[in-house]
Parts: C-alpha cells; sequence; structure tokens
C-alpha cells in the first residue's frame, strides 16, 4: 500500500484507524508518517482504543476462509492480493462489515464494553465521537464518565454542559445522569447543562425522559425543556429557545430580555473571575443581545452603553455591576 494513503483527512476516528493499520502492517513507515501515526494515537484515548481493536480483529482473521473474506470486502482489485495484505485491504475498506461478518464475540464485547472520562478547561469546547456512534459537544468546564455495557450506555456528567446527538439503539438506553437526576433515550439530540442547584434539559430533536427523586419524572419533545432541582423535583416542561440555548457550541451567548442576574450567572461560567451584579433593580434590568462566549470582556464594556449601569472592579480581580 502506498504510505501516503495513511494520511487521514476528514474520515472518522474509526475509518482513520483502518487506514493507519493497514500501513503499518505494510511495513516500517517512512520517519514522518511515524511520527504523524504517534501524534494520531496519542491525540485522544478513542484512537489507541479503535487501532488496539483492530489488531484484536487482525490476529483472529487468518482463521477465515478467504472466500469469507472476499464477502466482506466490495472492491474487486483486492481480490488478487497475497492472503495476509488483502485482510488489510478488507479490513481497511471496511471495518465495521469485517466485525460484523466475523461474528468474533472478542470485537462486540469491546464494542459493548467502553470506558472513559473527558474534561474541559475554561474557554475550551470539544467534540467527540463515540464507539456507537453517538457525538458529544463539551461546553468549558465539564467533566463527563462514559461507561458502555451491553444492557446500557450511560453519562455520568459532574460539571459543566454537553449537547448529545445520541445513535438509535432500542436495545441500549443512552442514559446521563447528574446528582439531581437522570435523562433517558434511546435515540435523539439534547442539551444536558449541570448548574450548583440544578440539572437543565434542552431538547433540540426527539424525546427524553427526565427523572428526578421518586415519581417526579417529564417527558420533552423537541422545542421543550425542564429542570431538575436539588430536591430532585422535576420541573413541568415548557417552551424553549433551542438554538439559543445552545448557542455556545458556537461560541455565542444569546440573551433575550432576559433578567441581568440570569446574564451574570450565565457569563460568569466563562470567566476566570467573578462576575457579581448588585442587588434590588440592578439585578432586575432585562438585556437582549448577542455576545461571544470567548471575549466576555467585551460584554462588559458594551453593557454601560445598553443600560443604565456601571462596571466595578475589584481588588481581588472580581467584576460587579452596579448601578449608574
Amino acid at each position: 500500500m502506498n504510505q501516503h494513503a495513511c494520511l487521514c483527512g476528514n474520515e472518522t476516528v474509526r475509518e482513520q484507524a483502518a487506514q493507519w493499520f493497514a500501513c503499518t502492517r505494510d511495513g516500517a513507515l517512512a520517519a514522518n508518517l511515524q511520527a504523524q501515526f504517534e501524534a494520531w494515537l496519542a491525540q485522544h484515548a478513542q484512537h489507541q482504543y479503535e487501532y488496539e481493536l483492530l489488531d484484536q480483529l487482525w490476529g483472529a482473521a487468518d482463521a477465515l476462509p478467504r472466500g469469507r473474506l472476499e464477502a466482506l470486502c466490495q472492491a474487486d482489485p483486492v481480490r488478487q492480493l497475497p492472503r495476509r495484505r488483502f485482510i488489510r485491504q478488507a479490513l481497511a475498506a471496511g471495518v465495521a462489515a469485517a466485525a460484523v461478518g466475523l461474528g468474533w464475540f472478542g470485537w462486540q464485547q469491546h464494542q459493548l464494553n467502553y470506558q472513559d472520562q473527558l474534561q474541559t478547561d475554561l474557554g475550551e469546547r470539544r467534540q467527540l465521537e463515540l464507539p456507537d456512534g453517538s457525538q458529544l459537544e463539551l461546553n468549558g468546564r465539564t467533566q463527563v464518565k462514559v461507561d458502555f455495557s451491553a444492557g446500557q450506555r450511560r453519562i455520568e456528567l459532574s460539571a459543566g454542559e454537553v449537547m448529545f446527538s445520541v445513535a438509535h439503539d432500542t436495545a441500549r438506553p443512552f442514559v446521563v445522569s447528574t446528582d439531581n437526576g437522570t435523562v433517558t433515550v434511546t435515540g435523539t439530540r439534547f442539551d444536558v447543562r449541570l448548574d450548583p442547584a440544578r440539572t437543565r434539559v434542552v431538547v433540540e430533536q426527539g424525546s427524553v425522559r427526565v427523572q428526578g427523586s421518586g415519581d417526579s419524572q417529564a417527558l420533552l419533545s423537541a422545542g421543550l425543556g425542564s429542570q431538575i432541582d436539588a430536591q430532585g423535583k422535576v420541573a413541568t416542561p415548557y417552551v424553549v429557545d433551542a438554538a439559543a440555548l445552545t448557542a455556545w457550541r458556537k461560541g455565542k451567548l444569546v440573551f433575550n430580555d432576559a433578567p441581568l442576574s440570569e446574564v451574570v450567572e450565565e457569563v460568569s461560567r466563562y470567566r476566570a473571575q467573578p462576575l457579581r451584579v448588585a442587588a434590588g433593580n440592578v439585578a432586575a434590568l432585562r438585556l437582549s443581545s448577542t455576545f461571544s462566549s470567548d471575549d466576555t470582556d467585551a460584554l462588559l464594556r458594551a453593557l454601560p452603553s445598553i443600560l443604565p449601569v456601571a462596571i466595578k472592579t475589584h481588588a481581588d480581580g472580581s467584576s460587579e455591576i452596579i448601578s449608574k
């Protein structure tokens, strides 16, 4: 195989792993490609995970009849290759098809049983794909634990906010848990945010079940939201602007007639130093505007020209919004 083909473009992680695997089995990589391969492995735990699955599959492939391998690969040119190189091409051409065709228990167990821990720093946003095809978008200061088993796909959100695009699988419900309760789906698109005293859920597509303590629960469909308070009580579903509430994915903060107290709470999530608002009439002032979550100082500079307020900076580096 031409080693230039090892370079990864817009393929999925699994496809990238297959390309790298095929290349490494063709012989020693050139120095520059070896460095790229090692950097790719170190980029994320899922890269190492997918590559090791292929290595195990490779060890079992010799036991298969050639005719069975040919059925797994649709590209005619590879059928005239020597057996071991043929297997490499079959893997690169269709890893998922090979796994299903083999019916290899070990492969399946690796796919079903998957654990990982993920986190982001202040101002960091991150996207990744899980082994089942589900996609996660993590907001800043987010911590999640992934635990997949044969009967359930479970995510524990201990801090921050995540947008979930869940691959449909009726046999394995997808459950997001926080200290306040759980959100359960089989396949949909929704956002979960953990605040100090509540868990907020917003559904963009499909439906979810929000479960608090005891019998407190709610069913949400697209365009609806709810929240679970610190006591585990689930709020009655209400209409939400899902696009505005998930604008953080594009680095935006969108406020529609929001009280300044809520604006400060939201903006504080994106600042290293605390931001406060004076109690009373100032906190009740309302704001409608869009700002960058990557530059909250710009919001503070603009605020006095929008509302009758001033910004006071304290010695500890924190800021306070006060009456002008």
